[in-house]
């Protein structure tokens, strides 16, 4: 599924990605679990999405002779969780890319009015020339992953993918229009496009609150 050149959207179709989906949107599945399922899944999820990882060209010594390959390009790829329910996805993504750097962006979303407010960044503040990973489990109204890839470009990022376990329509369409005049490309990965938002702003069908389920309600 793509909305345009420079908005692309990716629901990765494997059993596996079913399978462990299907567990996290199970009401009975509980937090040990969910969170296990859930780094399971982001790490599959993060092979697709790490495809156009930047690389550079390597040399390197095997037993027997030279062999042609390739590493990370430098600047490295920058992960960024946002908080709190992000913190869930970081240990399998991490574990596909351990030489990215990791950078934390706190945001909230008012349920009154279902705007995005920033309350804590832990990000470089020039990130010219590098590749984001944002992680949010839940792509519903748009407006928190919108906000947080604007703040990304405006720091310099020249290529934002967003991982995300679940989206729905509304918010696919709220990134694409946020961004429909930037040059930078923009790639949303996700495990499933789900049918819509309810009146109070969630996913349906969904799977609940992820921050809630991954740490309990506090």
């Amino acid at each position: 599924m793509g909305y345009r050149e420079r908005m692309q959207t990716l629901a990765v179709d494997h059993p596996l990605v079913a399978h462990k989906l299907t567990t996290l949107r199970d009401i009975r599945t509980d937090s040990p679990t969910f969170r296990r399922l859930t780094d399971e899944l982001v790490t599959l999820l993060a092979y697709e999405a790490t495809r156009d990882v930047r690389v550079a060209e390597a040399t390197v010594q095997t037993p027997l002779v030279p062999a042609q390959g390739v590493q990370l390009a430098s600047p490295k790829p920058l992960v960024v969780p946002i908080l709190r329910a992000g913190l869930g996805m970081l240990d399998g993504m991490t574990r596909l890319l351990p030489t990215a750097e990791v950078g934390f962006l706190g945001m909230v979303r008012d349920e009154g009015t279902l705007q995005a407010e920033t309350y804590a960044t832990r990000l470089p503040d020039d990130l010219s020339g590098r590749q984001c990973y944002v992680l949010d489990p839940m792509l519903a109204t748009g407006g928190t992953l919108a906000a947080a890839i604007r703040l990304l470009f405006d720091r310099g990022a020249d290529d934002v993918t967003a991982i995300c376990l679940l989206a729905a329509p509304e918010g696919l369409k709220q990134v694409e229009q946020t961004f429909a005049d930037d040059a930078a490309p923009v790639r949303v990965v996700t495990a499933a496009i789900d049918s819509h938002l309810n009146e109070q702003g969630f996913i349906e069908p969904g799977l609940g609150d992820a921050g809630d389920r991954l740490y309990g309600v506090v």
